[in-house]
């Protein structure tokens, strides 16, 4: 099942319009329209955790990742404080080019002291 799926079938449990998950999520209502139908197959994370966190469900279990041969998560589970943190500094202007950066600076510094 695609993401769309998953988010247009949580967002039906959870007895939510389209207009009540994108008012909640502040993801706009075409955005989120076009997620469940499929025009938009990969949204940004920032809109992922934004839907998951207002469907109150992980976000693996947003995007149906997929399990290893024992029947466990491949990764570990993503702590929910993470993604507020990651929210946070998209909010902020932080890019994918910044993260990477910073990540690259950490192994830099780690490898040095």
């Amino acid at each position: 099942m695609r993401v769309g799926e998953r988010i247009k079938k949580l967002r039906i449990q959870k007895k939510y319009s389209i207009t009540e998950l994108s008012n909640k999520a502040q993801v706009s209502k075409s955005y989120l329209s076009y997620i469940e139908r499929g025009i938009q197959e990969n949204p940004s994370l920032h809109v992922l955790s934004r839907l998951a966190k207002t469907l109150e469900v992980s976000l693996e279990d947003l995007t149906g990742h997929p399990l290893n041969e024992h029947g466990e998560d491949s990764l570990p589970p993503i702590d929910p404080e993470w993604l507020e943190m990651i929210d946070e500094a998209i909010q902020n202007g932080v890019s994918k080019e910044d993260f990477a950066f910073y990540i690259d600076f950490m192994k830099y510094k780690k490898n040095t002291t």
